[in-house]
């Protein structure tokens, strides 16, 4: 009887130790986007971003002014009655490498648009990142959930780190 008293303390303590823990498990939630907006870094970048795009417009609208200009010397070209077809083949081939050359341009600078935007927003997230972690440990959350992909969660239960985290970035 008394074994039995021992078995049955024990799985007693066990069972409200364990509940115990599981009402201390901590959640947060933080949307991630406004934290990004938030940083000043962000704006150096986005800034950075805009000079890189507006320089390579620049570039191709002076290859586009060049090949309309082309364009408008070969219609005149061909309206000449004493135009050789070795002229005007050699003129349509011009036209056409400047339009290979135009296209080739554009993908080249999508493509670097798309390496200096990883470059200069992966610092400012991995910074993020690791703040929410850094909070995140502070605070003895087991998770940390992004809001705009959370379908539900309760606020009551979940810490909002977004104030925890701007004070650990220092940002207002």
């Amino acid at each position: 009887m008394r074994h039995l008293f021992s078995v049955i303390t024990i799985s007693l303590l066990l069972f409200v130790g364990a509940s115990a823990s599981a009402q201390t498990l901590k959640f947060g939630h933080i949307d991630f986007q406004a934290l990004i907006q938030a940083m000043p870094e962000r704006d150096v970048a986005q800034k950075a971003m805009a000079k890189m795009q507006t320089d390579l417009e620049s570039q191709l609208a002076v290859m586009q002014k060049e090949y309309q200009t082309k364009g408008q010397e070969y219609v005149a070209l061909v309206k000449q009655p004493n135009v050789t077809d070795a002229i005007r083949q050699a003129k349509e081939a011009d036209i056409q490498s400047l339009q290979e050359r135009i296209t080739t341009f554009q993908q080249q600078a999508q493509e670097n648009l798309q390496k200096e935007e990883s470059k200069q927003f992966q610092p400012i997230v991995e910074k993020a990142r690791k703040a929410i972690g850094d909070v995140a440990k502070e605070q003895g959350m087991l998770y940390v959930f992004e809001v705009n992909s959370v379908l539900y969660f309760n606020t009551a239960q979940s810490t909002d780190m977004m104030p925890l985290v701007k004070t650990k970035l220092a940002l207002k």
